[in-house]
């Protein structure tokens, strides 16, 4: 069982042991059961269970608003009369690593409005990339790796 299973069983029966199983209990239950398992982390063999689910929330909302800017710069670029965007595919090299990672990468700059991940290397060492704004493949590389792969491996890692 996971951590996060457990979690959500700890936030589940402190709720009902409350005598109310709202959205107010459940939530205290689930921080206090994070807090519970980061003190037993060592004995149930992880350590940093609340850290990294912590830079997961962290690495969802990074995501939503990087939605939020992406969907912008694409619609006014779509409404303006003249093009500013520049296509190119794009070899981004990675660190993640194994196919949760790297599917979790992949997905995350395809949900990203002006990106579109187009292959895996055979090797799972760089993820092809299309852009709108290609102009500087070296910067789209670059955020790539610092906006979503650094986050990734911090909620992997």
């Amino acid at each position: 069982m996971t951590l996060f299973a457990l979690n959500l069983m700890l936030a589940l029966l402190w709720a009902m042991a409350q005598g109310e199983v709202t959205l107010l209990s459940i939530g205290s239950g689930f921080l206090v059961g994070m807090l519970v398992l980061h003190l037993v982390g060592p004995v149930l063999g992880d350590r940093r269970y609340a850290i990294r689910f912590l830079r997961a929330i962290g690495l969802t909302v990074f995501f939503l608003k990087e939605l939020v800017v992406s969907s912008i710069r694409v619609a006014i670029d779509v409404i303006r009369p003249t093009f500013t965007m520049r296509p190119a595919i794009i070899q981004v090299p990675l660190d993640v690593r194994g196919d949760v990672q790297i599917t979790l990468l992949a997905n995350l700059v395809s949900l990203t409005p002006g990106t579109l991940s187009v292959d895996v290397s055979d090797d799972g060492t760089s993820l092809y990339v299309h852009a709108m704004y290609g102009d500087d493949p070296a910067a789209v590389s670059r955020s790539i790796k610092h906006d979503f792969e650094r986050r990734i491996l911090e909620v992997f890692r």
